[in-house]
């Protein structure tokens, strides 16, 4: 097992009724507080007056209007107005999308320079204003990380970033948020915290044995719950359970002593840059691609694996085992009424290769699970129409 740091300091307050600690929570770092949301969602439901109403002692400015794939525009105009109001502790209240822009304007409102200088290179984030999250989608896991993923339109990147002081102070987990969810944000939501299990539960380092056995319980949890809550949006249960694996998925916990470069995080990125389409739906539909595509002597035992723990598949031939476990992969993703081709979500060879080149120019794919060059990427794309 590889060395490892894993300080997870951010205090999670999980449940029913937990946003009346928000005051609490924001007291110690000030007063001037800038809240981050999304496309309005959070004033249907009525979060968004409850939040005003709890924190009318505080100064309270807002940036609404941040984007499904967060923009650096948005990014930008949220920089600006910490500077100019002198926010104190950016509050995020969304999904992961929401949270990733408040993380970089928490890092760009102490940077002298223009925030996307923060997403290109990592090593210029230096202090970082506190950050608080309430969390209302279970997908990302940013309510307990370090990471955040921004856009560019002007130039079809989508690019990620991390710094240790990105990771939340406090996150408020409600699973009662996630009740008014469409379902297909549930769907595609689901199968982003599937693939962030993917990418560190396929590696090949075979002495993490503890981390293996935390990821099948989450991949068996997703497996269990997201049907349910489906079709029972209220059913607390399948909620709360979702949340948690959400958070669980991309907190560190399952990377401990092991990892390596991801694959298919890397690989869409490039899609919703150039067509902004929905991150989980795009990780849906290339996983078993990618999965059938490295199937080999080399990594057929570790398919076995996960078919043999998470879908109790008993097949004793290791290939008809694996290819089982690739297609029971595909077949839930389908069946939580995920499209499962690019051709169903409007995107055609035109760009593919264009595609592959950015993938391979932004990341370093030498370090994966298995190395793959543009043509191997190009190679999944295509079988992904």
């Amino acid at each position: 097992m590889n060395n490892f740091r894993f300080h997870a300091y951010t205090d999670i307050r999980f449940g029913k009724g937990q946003v009346n600690c928000l005051p609490e929570l924001l007291a110690p770092y000030g007063k001037n507080v800038l809240m981050v949301y999304g496309g309005g969602s959070i004033k249907r439901n009525g979060l968004y007056d409850k939040i005003k109403e709890l924190l009318a002692d505080f100064n309270i400015f807002e940036l609404g209007g941040v984007e499904p794939n967060p923009r650096i525009t948005s990014v930008r105009n949220g920089v600006a107005i910490c500077k100019k109001e002198h926010i104190d502790v950016v509050l995020a209240v969304g999904g992961g999308s929401t949270i990733d822009a408040a993380k970089v304007i928490a890092g760009g409102a102490l940077y002298d320079g223009d925030p996307w200088d923060l997403v290109t290179d990592s090593r210029k984030i230096g202090k970082v204003l506190p950050i608080v999250t309430v969390l209302t989608l279970a997908a990302t896991g940013s309510e307990m990380n370090k990471n955040a993923v921004i856009s560019n339109i002007e130039t079809n990147e989508k690019l990620g970033t991390s710094s240790h002081d990105f990771i939340p102070q406090a996150s408020i987990c409600d699973p009662e948020y996630l009740y008014s969810l469409p379902a297909m944000q549930t769907a595609a939501g689901t199968a982003d915290i599937m693939s962030h299990i993917f990418e560190q539960y396929f590696t090949s380092h075979t002495q993490a044995y503890i981390s293996n056995r935390f990821a099948e319980g989450l991949l068996k949890t997703c497996i269990k719950y997201c049907p349910i809550a489906l079709k029972e949006p209220g059913n607390y249960e399948a909620r709360s359970n979702l949340m948690w694996a959400s958070t669980l998925a991309l907190n560190g916990l399952l990377s401990a002593g092991k990892g390596c470069a991801w694959t298919c995080h890397p690989i869409e990125h490039e899609l919703s840059a150039y067509y902004d389409v929905t991150h989980g739906v795009g990780l849906a539909i290339l996983t078993p691609r990618w999965m059938r595509y490295i199937l080999n002597d080399n990594t057929v035992d570790k398919f076995c694996e996960y078919g043999c723990n998470v879908f109790d598949i008993t097949e004793a031939d290791p290939y008809k085992c694996a290819n089982m476990a690739i297609d029971a992969t595909e077949q839930f993703f389908k069946d939580c009424g995920i499209p499962m081709t690019l051709t169903e979500i409007g995107i055609d060879e035109s760009k593919l290769e264009l595609m592959a080149e950015d993938t391979i120019k932004y990341n370093d794919l030498d370090r994966a699970y298995v190395a793959l060059n543009k043509e191997d990427v190009l190679n999944i794309l295509k079988a992904c129409l």
